[in-house]
Order: C-alpha cells, then sequence, then structure tokens
C-alpha cells in the first residue's frame, strides 16, 4: 500500500501546475464569497495560538474571519490558569488593533488610485503611489517580524516563513513595479486595481473569539469535533443570550441591531461559504486559502467537500523524538498525495477548507437536556475527521489534497505527550469500517465505479496500525527457524524500505532515518496496541472514549509506566531470542533479533531517556501506591432554612427539581450494570 500510494503522488506532483499569482488575482477581484477560520483551543500556551491566529489573519483572501473557539473553563479558580486564559481571550483584541493601521492605510491608497483613475490619470503616473503601498506594508512585516522574540524552531519558522515570507513576496512585487516605472511602463489600471486591493486583503481580516461553554443550550462535550459543531450551528443567525436560573442560554434574536430594546448585546455570527478548520499548533503560508478556494471553484472539483495540505513538520527540531515524529509526518503527506490519486483521501484534521453546504448534508439533529444540538463533524470516535470523511462520502461528496506544502504543524517534544497523541490515533480506525461497508453500498446502489485499489487503501488506513501492531508482536514473540525466514521475504520488503528511504531525503531528511523510524515504531508498540485494544472495548461497550489532547505545555509530559517499560522488555526479550538462536546456530533469527535489541536501545535511549524512564516509572508506581483519604462525614445539625429573601427563585422556575434527574441517572446506571432493560 505504502508503494501503490507513492506511485500516486508522483503521478500527482508531476502534473501538479501551480496556478499563476496574475490568474488568482483576476478570479477574486469581484469575490463575494467569505470564508471562516475555526481554531478550536483548549489549555493552549498563549504564545502559541497568537501565532497561529497571525498565520490565519494575513490570509490573502478577499473576506477572511477568524474565530478563536476557546474551550477552556470559562470561570477557572487556579489564579495562573485564569491569567492565560485572560492572555487567550485578550489576542483577537490584540491582532486586530496591530492590523488597523496597516489596513486603513492600504484601504485609502485604493481610494485615492480609483478616485485618480477614474478622472483619467495616467498608469505611470499612479506607479508611484502603488511602490510606495507595496513599501510601507513590506517594511510593516519586516518592523513586527524584527520585533519578534525567536524562543525556539517554531518562532524561527513563523518569523521567517509566515511573515517574512509575506514580506518577500511583497518586495518582489514592488521589484516587478520599479522595473516598470524604469521603463517608463506601467500595468494596466485592472491590474493596479487588483495590486491595491491585494493589500487590502492581506490586512483587512475580521477577528473574534468565542466560549462554547458559557452557554448551557450548546454541547459540553469535551471533544474538539463539538467545539467546531456548536459554532457551525450559530453561523449565520443572531443570538440573544438570556439567563434562565443559573443557566445562560442562547435564543434566536431577529433583532437588526447589536443591542435589543432592553439593552441586551445580540451576538451575531455571519455566515460562510467555506470553513476553514485549523488546530492551534499549525500555522499556514500567505496564499493557502487563496489556492485551495480556486481549486474548489475550479469545475471539475464542484463535487469536492474538503481539500487541505496535510501538513508538514517544523524544521530544526531541537529534540531527537520530534525529528523522528516530523519525518513520519513529512512521509504521511506523500502518501496522502497518492491516496488522492486514486480517490481514497482522508479528512487530516490539523486544517483543511471545507465547503459549508456539504457539512449541512451530514448534519444530524439531537436533543440533549432539552436542547437541540447539531452535529456535524461526529464525535463518536476520537479521530473525528476520518469518521467526518467516510460520511462525506457517503453522500456523494470526494475529498482532495493539493499537492502543495503550505501548512506546517507541531510534533510531540517528548515522550509522554507522543504517548497522547498516537494512543488517539490508533483508536477508532477499526469502529469506522461498518461506516466504510455502508458507503460502498450506497455507492454501488448509485451506480458508482468502487475501485479496488481505493478499497484497499482506505481499509488499509483504517485498520493497518491493528494489523501492523499484532504481526509485529508475532514477528519478535514466535520462536520461528530458517525454515520459515526465507531470504525471499526480506528481499521483497527492500523496495518498501528504498522508496522510504528516498522519500525521507526528498523530504529534508536522512536516508537512516528509516532505521530510526523502525526503532520509534517498537517503542511504540504498546501505545498503538491500546489505542487498538481501546476501539475493541468501545465496540463491545457502545461508550464514548474520551478525547485525550495532545499536551502543548512547556515542560516535558510524563509518559504512563507501562509504555516506559514495555520497550525495555522488548530489547531484553530480544537479547534472550539472540542469545538462543545463537547457541542453536539459528543465524536468520539471531541477526533479526539483533537489529531489533540495538534499534529498540536506541529508540528508548534517544526518544524516551533512561533518567525520564526512572523518574515516569517512579511516578506510576506512587500514583498506584496513592489512595485519596476520604473526607470526613459532615456532622450536620439542623438544614438551613431557606427564606424569601435568599431563596433563588429564577433557577426553581427554571430548573425544577433536579434532585429527580439525579436519582433516575443512577437508576439507569444500576440497571445497566445489572443488566435490566
Amino acid at each position: 500500500m505504502y508503494l501503490t500510494a507513492r506511485q500516486g503522488a508522483l503521478h500527482r506532483f508531476a502534473e501538479h501546475s501551480r496556478a499563476p499569482r496574475g490568474e488568482l488575482d483576476r478570479h477574486f477581484h469581484d469575490y463575494e464569497h467569505s470564508i471562516t477560520v475555526l481554531v478550536p483551543s483548549y489549555a493552549e500556551e498563549p504564545g502559541v495560538v497568537r501565532q497561529t491566529l497571525w498565520s490565519a489573519a494575513l490570509q490573502e483572501f478577499p473576506s477572511v474571519r477568524v474565530a478563536l473557539l476557546i474551550d477552556d473553563d470559562p470561570e477557572p479558580t487556579d489564579p495562573s490558569v485564569a491569567a492565560k486564559l485572560d492572555a487567550t481571550r485578550a489576542l483577537a483584541g490584540e491582532i486586530h488593533t496591530a492590523l488597523l493601521e496597516p489596513c486603513e492605510r492600504a484601504t485609502a491608497a485604493l481610494e485615492d488610485f480609483r478616485r485618480h483613475a477614474a478622472a483619467g490619470d495616467e498608469p505611470t503616473d499612479l506607479l508611484a503611489s502603488l511602490s510606495r503601498s507595496y513599501t510601507e506594508a513590506a517594511e510593516w512585516l519586516e518592523d513586527m517580524a524584527a520585533r519578534e522574540q525567536v524562543n525556539d524552531h517554531v518562532d524561527e519558522f513563523f518569523v521567517d516563513s509566515v511573515l517574512m515570507g509575506l514580506a518577500r513576496e511583497l518586495r518582489l512585487t514592488l521589484l516587478a513595479l520599479t522595473a516598470a516605472a524604469a521603463q517608463n511602463a506601467a500595468p494596466a489600471f485592472d491590474r493596479m486595481d487588483e495590486l491595491h486591493l491585494r493589500l487590502v486583503r492581506i490586512f483587512g481580516a475580521e477577528m473574534a473569539y468565542f466560549e462554547r461553554k458559557r452557554y448551557a443550550s450548546l454541547s459540553q462535550e469535551a471533544n474538539k469535533a463539538m467545539n467546531l459543531n456548536s459554532y457551525i450551528s450559530l453561523m449565520g443567525g443572531s443570538w440573544l443570550p438570556d439567563q434562565r436560573g443559573d443557566a445562560l442560554v442562547l435564543r434566536p434574536d431577529a433583532t437588526a441591531g447589536p443591542v435589543t430594546e432592553e439593552g441586551r448585546a445580540v451576538l451575531h455570527i455571519p455566515d460562510s461559504e467555506y470553513l476553514l478548520t485549523l488546530d492551534a499548533d499549525s500555522l499556514l503560508l500567505r496564499d493557502y486559502c487563496l489556492r485551495l478556494v480556486y481549486f474548489l471553484e475550479s469545475s471539475e472539483n464542484s463535487h469536492v467537500a474538503v481539500t487541505q495540505t496535510p501538513y508538514s513538520s517544523f524544521r530544526g527540531a531541537p529534540t531527537r523524538i520530534e525529528r523522528v515524529a516530523g519525518a513520519t509526518t513529512d512521509i504521511q503527506h506523500i502518501q496522502h498525495q497518492g491516496m488522492t490519486r486514486y480517490g481514497a483521501t482522508f479528512w487530516v484534521g490539523a486544517n483543511a477548507v471545507i465547503r459549508k453546504r456539504a457539512l449541512l448534508d451530514i448534519q444530524e439533529v439531537n436533543t440533549v437536556g432539552g436542547y437541540e444540538i447539531r452535529t456535524y463533524i461526529q464525535d463518536r470516535t476520537v479521530i473525528e475527521d476520518t469518521e467526518s470523511s467516510v460520511d462525506l462520502g457517503t453522500h456523494g461528496w470526494a475529498l482532495s489534497n493539493y499537492p502543495e506544502r503550505l501548512s506546517y504543524s507541531a510534533t510531540p517534544p517528548d515522550f509522554g505527550s507522543l504517548v497522547v497523541q498516537r494512543r488517539r490515533w490508533a483508536n477508532g480506525g477499526l469502529l469506522i469500517l461498518p461506516k466504510l461497508w455502508k458507503q460502498i453500498r450506497e455507492r454501488r446502489f448509485r451506480h458508482e465505479p468502487v475501485p479496488f485499489r481505493e478499497l484497499l487503501l482506505r481499509v488499509n488506513y483504517m485498520s493497518s496500525i491493528a494489523w501492523a501492531s499484532f504481526g509485529l508482536i508475532f514477528l519478535l514473540a514466535y520462536p520461528y527457524d530458517s525454515r520459515l525466514l526465507s531470504p525471499l521475504i526480506l528481499i521483497a520488503a527492500l523496495p518498501y524500505f528504498i522508496c522510504q528511504s528516498m522519500d525521507l531525503k526528498d523530504s529534508g531528511h536522512r536516508y537512516l532515518d528509516i532505521l530510526r523510524i523502525y526503532g520509534f515504531n517498537l517503542v511504540l508498540l504498546p501505545v498503538n496496541v491500546a489505542g487498538v485494544l481501546k476501539s475493541i472495548q468501545q465496540a463491545f461497550s457502545g461508550e464514548k472514549i474520551p478525547f485525550a489532547r495532545t499536551p502543548k505545555v512547556k515542560g516535558r509530559t510524563a509518559a504512563p509506566a507501562l509504555y516506559v517499560v514495555v520497550p525495555y522488555l522488548i530489547v531484553a526479550f530480544s537479547l534472550l531470542t539472540l542469545w538462543r538462536d545463537f547457541m542453536d546456530h539459528n543465524w536468520g533469527n539471531a541477526a533479526f533479533a539483533a537489529v531489533n535489541a540495538v534499534l529498540a536501545t536506541y529508540a528508548i535511549h534517544s526518544y524516551i531517556g533512561v533518567r525520564n524512564s526512572i523518574v515516569d516509572v517512579a511516578l506510576g508506581f506512587v500514583d498506584w501506591l496513592f489512595v485519596a483519604p476520604k473526607k470526613p462525614k459532615q456532622q450536620t445539625t439542623e438544614r438551613p432554612v431557606a427564606t424569601p429573601e435568599t431563596t433563588d427563585w429564577s433557577t426553581i422556575l427554571y430548573q425544577g427539581d433536579r434532585r429527580l434527574n439525579r436519582d433516575l441517572r443512577g437508576t439507569g446506571d444500576r440497571r445497566r450494570r445489572i443488566g435490566v432493560k
């Protein structure tokens, strides 16, 4: 499957033709549609979120609205958490304020140009003003880049590729304008208008933030999917925050103005033809929106619901584990391009441009706690993007990967945070397979072809972690001898290892990283198996698995002791196998065991660390021993008597008797435990 997808990727890269800048400007000159960038955030570092918001705000698109969807507890009790939350809330306003000056300057220059053009001035007379506008815009970006603090490789990428990358492109346009002036020539009026308009759009983004957990009428499920769904369900409407007892809810409001007659603020959330979902630790290059929306609006792509550039890793990571995890990410970029060649694209949730009307086709409406909850992106599994890909395909929509690297995202910097991420990735694929069979039946019912390669690639994507993990356990544990180890097996695997080494080199890594990735997969074996077993447990129990967000915080994240101990057991067992096969003169299996022992030892040393292993195992042992003390029962004498002056009458009228609800829930739990229906 790797070689098949790789072949498709090579075809796509060879056939791809980048749309010229002038064609993009022409297409979007009188453009009226908009795009809303949704950035879900939970307990993120404000500095990380800030860079993501800036990369979205500086997109060269006619109408961009950036919405930061904060999913933290809106009223934290910890002062440090509250301070970080306040800093996150302030980001949208800070970016909006910073953009005002260059936006107003570019808008004034555009209006001045159009006024002089209507008065009959010659294009050559207006060229100096256009050049001055581009000089000011480039200098503004360069000044901002100079003020940025560069503490790590992500900061360096933000400054060099996001800020200075845009500044360099503006300088390139300025070079063309300077050359035209030197030759006593000038672009046509329409082209100059497009160039002025480009500056207005670069600095003209709208910024906002939203906290769904403030409102009882929105889903309170702790996952990214429902954070996105809550905001999408409000788009295109006006909503009035209404305090009903102790619950704040949103109800539709037909008021045209920003406030009601009673003076209450109305929440207006504009609608958009396109949505861009963007993880809070990802960065976009300047023309991401422009090129992907242009791709969607081509006539041959009218059936495409989601397009994306599978994210690449930031270069120059300081830790070995971050570099090897980044290498696997960059390889996946190539694989996803090949999957598009054969119609087997899956949505990768770090970034994607989505047609909103496609999400309306797959929406589900449920009533939870008396409130209507709309679901577009399913949260039944923790890999919501993969499940949504299948849902969209069932309704006749296609997905596509754009064959350029236009988005970048962070990889976990330590083993503990990597465990959280990879265990989540390994969980859910098996659960979605029945939906894939349903999609295939629906497509065949519509007499649509289902190519065999597409089917194989899709099944491989969703279940390969399961069979590869258990297959690797078999290879490590089964005491086979030379009669079962044919040299043809090794020869058959050579094309895979050779091609992956070449892909690593082309992606900016090293040929020998293929061996580091093998050791990396050995230490991740217990993590992948745990994720697969969680999927099987969920299949039998029917309960949702809590969404575990990848920690994106400063400092090291401790790994569970089990995932630290098992890699050491793999090394010990490989050494035992090596000794046993050496004594039996079983040279083939001995060589295999030696390779596993060496690479797993290297991976433990490089990716986990011996000292970190000791700390994590000790912490796990202490957590296992620790038992929280029981709270002593409070000796209550006489219950306080509610008086008319102290009774919260509005909550009583709205909530009713909540104790009855708790009693019923307890009864339901007891019935489920004993199997009573």
